[in-house]
């Protein structure tokens, strides 16, 4: 009797889950040897690689190009040899003599280092010129010269390329605008020998003025104009121009033009005291500026006896080193003024204490006596 061969059961996928022309990647994975892996992996790295090669070139190019910008707009700090700098191409506006504030910057400088670079302007031969930062230059070449410290040698500077001379003026006119110190004088003198540059073609002192102190006020550059046009009328005269006051000069100014023949009265008396100081130059022009004008006071209501007078009156003038608030009562008068009067010379306190006194109206009204 015959046998009937047994079939085994097969679990065969539906038709539907069997992908059509293609081998799935765990076979492939099977059949791909090693060497072939690893030059695929190798393939691929080298890929990865040059990719960021690329990611990487570009952005150094790009930093490149932001870093020439910074550079010629004098945005980026540079270490330069005090011996490449020069000032040649500006006349300079700072008054010569000795700087009494410099030994303070010079302190700073050793404690905190140089806080705000110098500006400076790339020469054809390789040097550098001057054109803001004049205080700064002076305390570090004093500071290399005191101690020899080769870390003096070179000072931190913003380099540009060299612009036209109009716009190099108003980049250091427009820093100095905001010194304390600066004084009407010196801003006057500059603007004179901008105009006699032949270099700046500028026709006259007001052309320069307007050129130069464009970022000031139209009051403060009338102020600068009288005081230009103040050191023309006594050139060659005055031996402390810086020490004048911003009220003497324009008020002076106006009287010379009003009044024929005074600038040689005033030249006489000025040169008649060769030896004076600063202080006693200011006090002989003033005294050509006589008593000042006041304007007619409403009369006060009387009061009792048993009631104290409180009446003060109160004031504020601009100074060269920021604004003077001032009170003044009966018998009494005070100044605040952001200077240290303890610093200032007893001869010049005593001077300008005096000019003050004098220049006050001597009525009997106004007198205790």
């Amino acid at each position: 009797m015959s046998r009937k061969r047994r079939m085994f059961d097969i679990d065969l996928p539906a038709m539907d889950d069997i992908p059509v022309g293609k081998v799935p990647d765990k076979v492939l994975e099977k059949r791909r040897g090693p060497m072939a892996a690893a030059i695929s992996e190798n393939a691929d790295a080298l890929r990865d690689q040059q990719s960021t090669e690329e990611s990487i070139r570009a952005e150094n190019d790009r930093l490149a190009h932001e870093l020439v910008r910074l550079r010629s707009e004098g945005l980026v700090t540079e270490r330069v040899a005090l011996s490449d700098i020069l000032f040649e191409k500006l006349t300079r506006d700072r008054k010569p003599g000795p700087d009494p504030e410099l030994d303070e910057l010079k302190a700073s400088i050793q404690e905190i280092g140089l806080s705000n670079p110098i500006r400076l302007e790339r020469r054809s031969d390789g040097r550098f010129e001057l054109i803001q930062g004049m205080r700064r230059l002076s305390a570090y070449r004093a500071l290399y010269e005191e101690t020899g410290d080769e870390s003096y040698a070179r000072i931190p500077a913003g380099i540009s390329e060299a612009g036209d001379l109009d716009s190099s003026y108003r980049r250091m006119v427009d820093e100095n605008l905001i010194r304390k110190d600066i004084s009407f004088a010196e801003m006057g003198a500059l603007a004179r020998a901008y105009a006699e540059d032949p270099a700046n073609d500028c026709p006259d002192v007001d052309k320069a003025v307007s050129t130069l102190f464009k970022s000031a006020s139209y009051t403060k550059r009338s102020y600068i104009r009288s005081f230009a046009s103040l050191l023309m009328m006594l050139d060659k005269v005055l031996k402390h121009p810086n020490d004048i006051p911003r009220n003497v000069g324009v008020e002076l100014k106006r009287k010379l033009d009003a009044t024929p023949g005074l600038v040689r009265q005033v030249s006489a008396a000025v040169m008649s005291e060769p030896d004076r100081d600063g202080a006693r130059e200011v006090a002989i022009l003033r005294s050509f500026l006589g008593a000042p004008e006041t304007s007619v006071a409403k009369k006060a209501p009387v009061e009792s006896a048993d009631k104290p007078r409180r009446a003060k009156t109160t004031f504020q003038v601009s100074g060269r080193a920021g604004i003077a608030k001032c009170s003044a009562s009966s018998g009494r008068i005070e100044l605040r003024y952001d200077l240290d009067f303890t610093r200032v010379d007893r001869s010049k306190l005593e001077a300008a204490i005096a000019a003050f006194i004098d220049a006050l109206p001597e009525e009997d009204d106004l007198t205790h006596g």
